[in-house]
């Protein structure tokens, strides 16, 4: 029940006053620079702040994207974390570094570009100025100078630089880094390494040579399998797209389609990776995701003959091939085209053909079956095969046989070699399709003798495998026979030991208007040409229409044309590139989203410098390594689980070839990971199905009603849709941003979700309140602390506390850190008037979680510098000790007694006074007592 207005004593701690408190402190941060934190070097260096030579400390949050709703409860969990963890450190001696910017590119902004007319730097613009707002109101501790959106100019100026680092850069395999390409041309031109095609360096055309070094690039051009949406006009991101295979946006089929796109060879860094994901201090869960998404498998590259060419494919299982009876390649595998027969061979089984007149028909036909689905439906377990014959054979090397080539969507183009040798005896995905085309199916290896299913895919000896020449694996275990089998391929010449890897190259186009420009340009060769430094940054051009052509939804023969192929003044430009003016066209797509993300941790540390990305004393101090084979980076960085692969994947790039180049002296962007829980929250539906407001809906015994009819509850997200968000702005206004800070804190540990109740924010605000009155007396305002000494038992608890609070903080465990401080102010109010020795320390652990109420605490105690800059309470370890131990005493396994008594108490003592304690359930000397230190006492008679 609210309280009577006249009922409330005029100084208490109400939301008003703490939004007053609030609104003052925050101003006086921002007008003092509290929370600067000194660079090495460079404008940002200040000698003279309190923590320019201290230790430093390096935390983010992954950013977000400032979308139009702005915050909900849920967005901040992260950051108040991250501010409570950062103000500790700073407190016991840190210099922090904790800023945040905004990931602000993308297609939203450009979508409501298109729906309203109005610029997406507009929208963009106000948003994060909403955000900023936002997160200035709950009192995070940011170094605001230090904030930045990738949308601004002079930020995406250097992700364009940065771009052009990776496009002026190749992978030497030998030195396992990244290079200069100037020095590949120089080693072609030397003749140290050879030219494709056999010829001299000098003999080859400009074009030529041009060509074999893109063919090199780290950044390329390529003609690659996309999500093509004509409904939207653009290529999506497999994220982008629904588990039915249509447009997350709009509901519209999605295609694969062979479309010229930029390309980043990440592939070339899958095993450093890989193997440098055991020198992180990330989750196992986040590290074992991103093994499998690298996905490395070691085995054999097979050459099969097919007429006067070759099908290549790579297994792990290389010891089957004997058993291989057919071969499916992807159907956009290169090969078929040229591949395929005007009439069905003789021998073809009605069942291979898919009921068409000719393999062309056939082929076309599964191809544009096959375009639409996505790659999940294609390669879901369980779902029934399918595939037609393409009228062609391969020879299986190993016995001569001739085995009849398919196109099936299981095989993706994308995937190894975009083709398969099909062993059913030993895969079950390829039993399955034999089944169904009723194809041989021959065991390579033996089953035990009681195996009655199909597929085997167990240990056991070779059969089946040998060759008409003599050469034979049968008898030998898998691994021998891989060995044997290799060294058989690489002697005949029809193939090699490998290693392949799940990841692909890093698809880097998007037909968009609302992202970053490529710095490139295309001479009249067609080839791409990079612009030198002095032409960045390339501005987005104005436009009148931001959207891309779209087409008939189911047009999957169309082809994109970006909102910047209209800027015809733009594209068509003329420069001089150091070989006099010249006409050139510009690159039309733009970079995706992920671009800004990929290195904005680095941007932090200088970001005011207009003469490099960073400057490597200030990249050094913040995140260079610090002990022998340590990797450096960020330390620590806190996100969702939701970017566990393509974000961090993507980031650990970029910043391995920075490393390469030697922009860096960390080898990895984030040293150490921690993945918060989410914010859920319940939503409620009437008898309709129809979600109902959420703050509006009554409990009572017999369920949820509202306006009197009942409703069901459903745990879930919060969503506008959902009707049950829930702003900071609302809590702030009703609770105040401290109350906001403690509840989130004291909801539950950080890495566990945890549903939202506005009702259970009242606990959070009683314990500010109790804080507020320790110090402050409701009715007159004055000072209530006293300078004379605590009694005994709440200085053995102060100091327990300090020693607990400060554990917690270091390990991120902030909701047991709270409940210490409740304990611990219970006490400091219920003994009258608080000690100063207690109250002090108070206001100080309790500042990192409820900053605004501590400051004004702290200042009203008399001190004139900031409680941030306060050094953190230490505890005595001569008050840890406890005075007493209470010991349960058992009689043959039953407590039966208590005895308190010293804690330094000998084992005699407190043996004769557990015998003393029980001595009624005694009736003789006992024949054993336990005397456990600390714990307790058996009794056995």
């Amino acid at each position: 029940m609210t309280q009577p207005q006249a009922d409330i004593p005029p100084y208490r701690y109400t939301a008003e006053l703490a939004g007053e408190i609030e609104t003052r402190w925050q101003d006086f941060w921002e007008e003092h620079g509290t929370f600067h934190a000194p660079n090495p070097v460079g404008p940002l260096a200040d000698p003279g702040h309190p923590r320019a030579n201290a230790d430093k400390l390096y935390v983010i949050d992954m950013f977000p994207y400032p979308s139009g709703s702005g915050l909900h409860v849920g967005h901040p969990l992260g950051y108040i974390g991250t501010d409570c963890f950062t103000r500790y450190h700073r407190m016991v001696g840190h210099n922090v570094l904790h800023p945040m910017g905004f990931d602000a590119f993308g297609l939203p902004a450009e979508q409501y570009a298109v729906q309203t007319g109005t610029h997406p730097r507009k929208t963009t613009e106000e948003n994060v100025d909403r955000y900023r707002a936002q997160l200035r109101r709950l009192g995070l501790a940011y170094d605001s100078r230090r904030s930045f959106a990738t949308t601004d100019v002079a930020y995406y100026r250097w992700t364009q630089w940065i771009f052009l680092q990776i496009f002026n850069s190749w992978y030497d395999p030998a030195a396992r880094r990244a290079r200069p390409i100037a020095e590949l041309i120089a080693q072609f031109a030397a003749g140290e390494r050879p030219v494709p095609g056999g010829r001299s360096w000098a003999e080859l055309t400009g074009v030529e040579q041009r060509e074999i070094v893109d063919g090199h690039r780290l950044a390329y051009v390529s003609h690659a399998p996309v999500n093509w949406c004509p409904g939207l006009g653009t290529v999506l991101a497999n994220e982008e797209i629904t588990a039915d295979g249509r447009s997350e946006r709009g509901n519209f089929p999605v295609f694969k389609r062979n479309l010229k796109q930029w390309m980043m060879r990440i592939t070339a860094y899958a095993d450093r990776l890989l193997d440098d994901l055991d020198v992180l201090d990330w989750p196992e869960p986040i590290k074992l995701m991103q093994r499998n998404w690298i996905g490395r498998s070691t085995g054999a590259h097979i050459d099969f003959p097919f007429g006067d060419r070759t099908i290549r494919v790579f297994t792990t299982r290389p010891d089957t091939v004997f058993g291989a009876t057919y071969m499916v390649l992807a159907p956009e595998h290169e090969l078929v085209d040229g591949a395929v027969p005007a009439a069905w061979p003789e021998g073809t089984k009605p069942a291979w053909t898919g009921g068409h007149a000719n393999p062309a028909e056939a082929v076309a036909a599964y191809r544009a079956f096959a375009a639409k689905e996505t790659e999940a439906e294609r390669t879901a377990e369980h779902r029934a095969k399918t595939g037609v014959f393409i009228g062609a054979y391969a020879t299986n090397p190993v016995n001569g046989q001739r085995i009849p080539v398919f196109i099936a969507d299981y095989v993706l183009a994308g995937y190894g070699t975009g083709a398969i040798m099909a062993v059913p005896g030993q895969d079950e995905r390829d039993w399955e399709f034999a089944e169904v085309f009723a194809l041989p199916i021959i065991r390579t290896v033996a089953p035990p003798a009681d195996f009655d299913g199909k597929a085997y895919t167990g240990e056991g000896p070779a059969v089946n495998s040998c060759a008409p020449n003599g050469f034979s694996l049968d008898g030998l275990g898998i691994a021998d026979a891989k060995k044997a089998i290799i060294g058989w391929l690489e002697e005949q010449g029809y193939g090699t030991g490998a290693t392949t890897y799940r990841l692909r190259d890093w698809l880097f186009s998007r037909q968009r208007y609302w992202g970053e420009p490529f710095p490139i340009v295309y001479d009249e060769t067609g080839l791409p040409v990079a612009l030198p430094d002095s032409m960045l940054p390339v501005e987005l051009p104005e436009v009148d229409d931001f959207s891309p052509k779209t087409f008939d939804p189911d047009d999957a023969n169309s082809d994109p044309e970006t909102p910047l192929s209209r800027a015809r003044e733009w594209v068509e430009v003329e420069l001089d590139l150091g070989d006099g003016p010249r006409r050139y066209t510009r690159e039309t797509n733009t970079m995706p989203q992920w671009a800004g993300s990929c290195w904005y941790e680095l941007r932090y540390l200088d970001p005011t410098n207009d003469q490099a990305f960073v400057d490597p004393e200030n990249e050094k101090y913040w995140m260079g390594p610090q002990w022998p084979g340590d990797c450096g980076g960020v330390d620590l960085y806190v996100g969702g689980v939701e970017h566990a692969v393509l974000h961090l994947l993507y980031a650990r790039f970029w910043h391995k070839v920075l490393y390469d180049l030697g922009h860096l002296s960390s080898f990895e962007p984030f040293r150490r990971l921690f993945n918060q829980g989410y914010v859920t929250a319940y939503a409620y539906t009437d008898e309709r199905g129809t979600y109902v407001p959420a703050e509006e809906v009554v409990e009572s015994d017999s369920g949820y009603t509202w306006n009197g009819r009942p409703v069901t509850r459903h745990a879930g997200k919060m969503g506008k849709s959902l009707k049950n968000v829930v702003t900071p702005d609302e809590m702030c206004a009703q609770y105040g941003a401290d109350t906001f800070r403690v509840y989130e804190m004291s909801m539950g540990p950080l890495e566990v979700s945890r549903p939202w109740e506005t009702r259970a924010v009242v606990g959070a605000q009683r314990f500010l309140q109790r804080v507020w009155r320790m110090v402050v007396d409701e009715q007159t305002g004055a000072t209530r602390v006293v300078d004379e000494p605590a009694d005994e038992q709440t200085r053995r608890l102060l100091h327990r506390t300090i020693e607990g609070v400060r554990a917690d903080m270091e390990g991120l465990r902030f909701n047991t850190a709270v409940a210490k401080l409740i304990e611990l102010t219970n006490r400091a109010t219920a003994i009258g008037a608080a000690p100063r020795e207690v109250a002090e320390p108070v206001i100080q652990m309790v500042s990192p979680f409820a900053p605004h109420i501590a400051e004004e605490l702290w200042a009203r105690l008399g001190h004139t510098g900031s409680v941030a800059y306060s050094d953190f309470p230490v505890a005595d370890p001569a008050l840890l000790v406890a005075e007493s131990v209470t010991y349960p005493v058992q009689v043959n396994g039953k407590v039966r007694g208590r005895v308190q008594v010293a804690a330094d108490a000998a084992q005699e003592v407190v043996r004769a006074a557990a015998l003393a304690e029980v001595a009624e359930h005694l009736t003789g000397e006992p024949r054993k007592v336990i005397v456990v230190p600390g714990r307790m006492v058996s009794v056995v008679v």
